[in-house]
């Protein structure tokens, strides 16, 4: 009896969103430190999430990875997005196009540097090899309440320091390298979360509150206690 071709994903023409990306990259992170999946093939599907624009280029990456019993990791049609206004002292201003608010920084064999006002994409996908990337957001302005650091560093640094009552969650793995992030110490609700994802391998990613960077005196820049 012959195998019936695998049903296209219902939504497949949509294009996928930060979420959708990240839940991916949630599995094949998994997949690597359970070893169902080498070095050299999470690299691979890693390029290939980061480059992915609709649902359906998603759906393969993960196919053969997604335990029975599991849902499938890419399941959103419609990008759930708040719309009450922000009450944070840390800039935040919503992209007309969220799908859009993305940034890619590579560094290889030399370094990179982002501090003054600048704007967080929604998503910044972050290669160091044999180089360097350092990220100050201190006064920057975010593109969402939520803001997604794909951080790779292979032989090579990410430094990441994020303003004072931000939310930082670290969710990287160091594999012969370090991988830390730490936020405020008061985080502020009203504030930004920095979620930061990614591999370090044999290198470092380290993250850090303004205060900690630059010294006390910069605490309230953006008129937090």
């Amino acid at each position: 009896m012959e195998n019936l071709p695998d049903r296209p994903h219902p939504h497949a023409h949509l294009r996928a969103s930060d979420i959708d990306r990240d839940q991916v990259v949630d599995v094949l992170r998994e997949a690597l430190m359970s070893g169902r999946l080498t070095q050299d093939e999470h690299a691979d599907r890693l390029e290939q999430t980061l480059q992915a624009k609709t649902l359906g280029e998603l759906e393969p990456i993960t196919r053969d990875l997604v335990v029975p019993g599991q849902p499938a990791p890419v399941a959103s049609a419609v990008p759930s997005l708040s719309t009450a206004p922000s009450t944070s002292l840390v800039p935040i201003e919503e992209p007309a196009d969220p799908n859009a608010s993305v940034d890619n920084l590579v560094a290889i064999f030399g370094g990179g540097e982002r501090k003054g006002r600048w704007r967080v994409k929604r998503r910044t996908n972050a290669l160091a090899v044999f180089g360097g990337h350092d990220l100050d957001m201190t006064d920057a302005v975010f593109e969402g309440r939520e803001v997604t650091i794909n951080a790779v560093a292979v032989f090579g640094g990410i430094d990441i320091t994020v303003p004072e009552g931000v939310t930082v969650r670290n969710e990287g793995v160091g594999i012969f390298g370090g991988f830390a992030a730490q936020g405020s110490a008061d985080p502020d609700p009203n504030a930004p979360t920095v979620v930061i994802k990614g591999l370090a391998l044999f290198g470092g990613v380290g993250g850090q509150s303004s205060a900690k960077r630059h010294g006390k005196k910069n605490k309230n820049r953006h008129g937090l206690h």
